[in-house]
């Protein structure tokens, strides 16, 4: 393909610019009698790749001053179409980004900054995708916006922060008690669990509270199953009547969170998913078939579960709640295994599990990483910890909700912690 140049490249430069001109020719469209000084569209947008093209061309033949001429030259006529708008009362740069941006990227995909063609092909492409993107997605980007609250934004920027200039100048070397703590891998652990956690925050924002129990179960399971079950059991408490479909809701979370801890493994130490797969796997069917048949039988009853509360994921003293909760376990669990062998590591599976299953997870599957624990013994560990956590959680049904909400949630919750244990133990 590379025989061919410039004409691919060209033709690159040309179709990023109507991509881009496309969407402004959409999402502009002034009425006759209103004058804009800049109002470029399906044509004028393909010209101004076609023009950074060319440029770029000239540049290894005569230097860079057709290139820096027809930059200088686009900006002043951007600007006159500025002024022209802001003196009419139309204030506001994106059109100007966006052509100046679309000038750049045809630039770009005649100029040999990168090599070889289809990497240029793909990075090209991909900021013309994403600028699209972004001035398609006005309405819905300001109705996501709007949702979001000043601690939000706030918590998210202080997370950014840890995980963009904080986390990659921590010491990646073992510290402390056995040499199992290693600070790079406590801060990835404490972003791992939180961007986990942020997936169902944002689409419980995209989305609104009480869309559905498909939804509220789901999006809860991502960020957290125990609450959930705690809003569910509170519903169903006040409202007897919701008490089947809160119930419903519980085990959607409960079965994403099965899912949940085999995602979060694979991402930490691989070698541990094949071992895992089979008996969590097992409980997630279980519990799956189980939400099928409820559904089903209670189609006529469903209705909205309401509000689950969770609070920000990003939100900095949980995370650093969870980071020193992990950094215990991962202690606890190589002391109770140096003292009390085998059994002391499943111990404290069982007692992490009372409370949390994500900081045994990880911390199981950072051993197996530095090779301080055997790969079954880890297995059967978290194992433990998922099973001692969905007899809580039903134990929180059924004297939080009532034997009627709760009792859906005991069967269920019965049937996979035998399925689970029972495999776990033949692994």
């Amino acid at each position: 393909m590379e025989r061919f140049e410039p004409y691919p490249s060209l033709a690159l430069a040309l179709l990023v610019g109507l991509l881009i001109g496309l969407e402004r020719e959409h999402s502009k469209k002034p009425s006759p009698e209103e004058k804009r000084g800049f109002t470029g569209g399906v044509r004028t947008y393909p010209i101004f790749a076609l023009l950074g093209a060319t440029s770029a061309l000239m540049f290894e033949a005569v230097g860079p001053l057709p290139l820096f001429g027809a930059t200088l030259g686009l900006i002043v006529f951007l600007g006159i179409g500025y002024w022209l708008d802001a003196a009419a009362g139309h204030v506001g740069l994106t059109s100007e980004a966006s052509a100046l941006l679309t000038f750049f990227l045809g630039a770009l995909s005649t100029a040999h900054v990168l090599e070889p063609l289809n990497q240029r092909i793909f990075v090209v492409g991909t900021i013309a995708v994403a600028a699209t993107f972004l001035l398609s997605a006005k309405t819905e980007l300001r109705q996501f916006s709007a949702r979001l609250s000043r601690d939000d934004v706030i918590a998210t920027v202080k997370f950014l922060i840890i995980a963009v200039v904080m986390l990659p100048v921590l010491p990646n070397q073992a510290f402390g008690p056995y040499g199992v703590l290693n600070p790079y891998r406590i801060g990835f652990m404490v972003l791992l669990i939180a961007g986990i956690g942020f997936v169902g925050y944002v689409a419980m924002r995209l989305f609104g509270h009480g869309k559905g129990l498909l939804i509220t179960g789901a999006i809860g399971g991502l960020a957290s199953s125990t609450a959930v079950t705690l809003a569910s059991a509170a519903r169903a408490k006040q409202t007897p009547a919701l008490a089947k479909v809160s119930a419903l809701a519980v085990l959607i979370a409960s079965t994403i969170m099965f899912v949940r801890v085999l995602i979060t493994v694979a991402a930490v130490e691989a070698s541990l998913l094949g071992r895992l797969a089979v008996p969590l796997g097992a409980m997630a069917a279980v519990s799956l078939v189980s939400v099928a048949v409820m559904a089903l039988r209670d189609r006529s009853h469903r209705a909205e579960t309401g509000e689950v509360e969770l609070t920000n994921p990003f939100e900095l003293g949980k995370a650093f709640q969870f980071g020193a909760f992990f950094v215990f376990i991962l202690v606890v669990s190589r002391w109770a295994t140096d003292t009390f062998g085998t059994a002391g590591t499943y111990l404290t599976g069982l007692l992490a599990g009372l409370t949390d299953v994500d900081a045994i997870t990880l911390s199981m599957s950072n051993l197996v990483k530095s090779n301080g624990i055997e790969s079954d013994v880890a297995t059967r560990t978290i194992v433990i910890a998922v099973a001692s956590n969905t007899a809580v959680k039903a134990g929180m049904a059924v004297v939080l909700g009532g034997w009627a909400f709760g009792r859906r949630i005991v069967e269920v919750s019965a049937a996979t912690l035998v399925i689970g244990l029972a495999l776990a133990v033949l692994l």
